[in-house]
């Protein structure tokens, strides 16, 4: 299943418009931040090409592209942790995507465990300690 956005508009329909026209990349790709629609949390950056945001907006669950594995997968597909979408939104220029979502299967959302991607924080002096210490 591929998807074929429009492309060619101006940046003014881009930017003002009503038409969904993903600016991808030149590698067909674009970037996706996760958050948890009740919390607001960043839970994950991904990628996605024009199939993983066209079965996202289909099916209502989170798809990306794999960048090191050069496929489409759903996330979840393995874990069982997947991602419910309730809300897809495009920045001004439509070169990156927002999806809220409410995380299934237990609420962990990175490989690692975590329930969150973005579980450490880089310190005064440039060192990663967990997020949650102060």
């Amino acid at each position: 299943m591929t998807s074929a956005f429009p492309t060619g508009l101006t940046a003014r329909a881009i930017e003002t418009g009503d038409v969904l026209a993903p600016q991808f990349d030149r590698n067909g790709l674009i970037p996706a931040v996760a958050t948890d629609a009740a919390t607001g949390e960043v839970l994950m950056l991904a990628w996605m090409n024009a199939e993983a945001l066209a079965r996202t907006i289909e099916t209502r669950e989170a798809h990306y592209f794999s960048r090191s594995r050069n496929s489409l997968w759903r996330k979840g597909e393995t874990s069982g942790h997947t991602q419910r979408v309730e809300e897809i939104r495009v920045d001004c220029d439509q070169d990156a995507v927002w999806l809220k979502v409410t995380p299934q299967g237990g609420g962990c959302v990175c490989h690692t465990g975590a329930r969150s991607c973005f579980y450490r924080r880089v310190d005064d002096r440039g060192a990663l300690i967990p997020a949650s210490q102060h």
